[in-house]
């Protein structure tokens, strides 16, 4: 990818906002720059990363342009006061249109996959998201996801293990192998600005003329 190709929202000299492409890493890699690498390349400074979303997943993304922006900032996802906001497909429909997830998850580490498991052990974490069925279409639904947790493939696993596998997520399940990734999006990051303490919210939706998207009414997104 380009840097030229960057579509940044909002920069100054605290922060830095874009949207991440599907196909991009959040980190860079011994053979590959993602899209920290390419930020900083056009700032010409190291940004630092603050979280993170996997490879074939696209949407808003928030980097710090200092450290003391990263300190700020990382203090406020710890305190649950950084909130992050997506959209997705799902195979099947929600049981109830609006709810909770509540779930402990097991990362693998080795295999790069989280698990949903009954009980508390070592490197067992609580997950928590809240969701909302916005339209109905072919078997699928749209849903808007608001994170309580940031774990590992947390809105795939949590949608999986009760059968609402993410359109196209072949690694947790989908059935669904028409031509598409993962139908998971970074919708909306809302978040006080690290120096100014000014609410700040910025907003991406996914290609709506691409699958699964395409099945559902422009408003909904």
């Amino acid at each position: 990818m380009n840097i030229n190709d960057l579509k940044v929202l909002f920069e100054d000299e605290y922060i830095t906002v874009c949207i991440k492409p599907q196909g991009i890493a959040s980190e860079d890699s011994p053979n590959e720059k993602g899209i920290i690498g390419l930020l900083s390349e056009r700032a010409g400074q190291n940004l630092h990363l603050l979280h993170r979303l996997d490879r074939n997943v696209s949407g808003v993304m928030v980097f710090a342009n200092n450290k003391q922006s990263a300190a700020a900032l990382s203090k406020a996802i710890a305190e649950g006061d950084f909130k992050k906001e997506y959209l997705t497909v799902c195979d099947g429909f929600p049981q109830e249109d609006k709810g909770v997830f509540e779930d402990l998850l097991f990362k693998d580490s080795r295999k790069n996959r989280s698990y949903v498991v009954k009980r508390v052990r070592k490197g067992v974490k609580d997950a928590s998201l809240e969701y909302e069925v916005l339209q109905k279409s072919d078997n699928k639904a749209m849903v808007r996801v608001l994170l309580h947790t940031g774990r590992t493939h947390q809105i795939r696993v949590q949608f999986a293990s009760r059968q609402l596998c993410l359109t196209g997520d072949i690694k947790y399940g989908s059935k669904d192998r028409t031509n598409c990734r993962i139908a998971l999006h970074s919708h909306r990051i809302t978040f006080a600005h690290p120096k100014t303490g000014e609410q700040m919210q910025f907003e991406s939706n996914p290609d709506i003329s691409e699958y699964p998207w395409n099945l559902f009414n422009k408003e909904g997104a």
